[in-house]
């Protein structure tokens, strides 16, 4: 088990030591969770959305539509190309 250490400032922030920010991936702006189960107390990286999660909420439950195969995918890309390029 490791142990880091922090100040609390006057103003209620914390510093979080360079090994804790690179274990957890945080850059500036991450959001921390701090959670509790009895007398013990944890923080850890926020989970962030999935493009799932997105889908989601902007079109609920329906589930994506998918191609059939690689060919209906590339014959679809080649359409949006070709209606995209056509000279008028």
């Amino acid at each position: 088990m490791s142990t880091k250490q922090s100040k609390l400032t006057s103003q209620g922030q914390v510093s979080v030591p360079a090994s804790v920010r690179q274990f957890l991936s945080l850059s500036p702006g991450a959001t921390l969770l701090w959670v509790q189960e009895g007398e013990r107390m944890w923080v850890q990286r926020a989970v962030t959305h999935t493009t799932s999660d997105a889908h989601q909420a902007l079109f609920g439950n329906s589930a994506p539509k998918r191609a059939k195969d690689t060919q209906d995918t590339k014959q679809a890309v080649r359409s949006f190309i070709q209606k995209k390029h056509a000279r008028h």
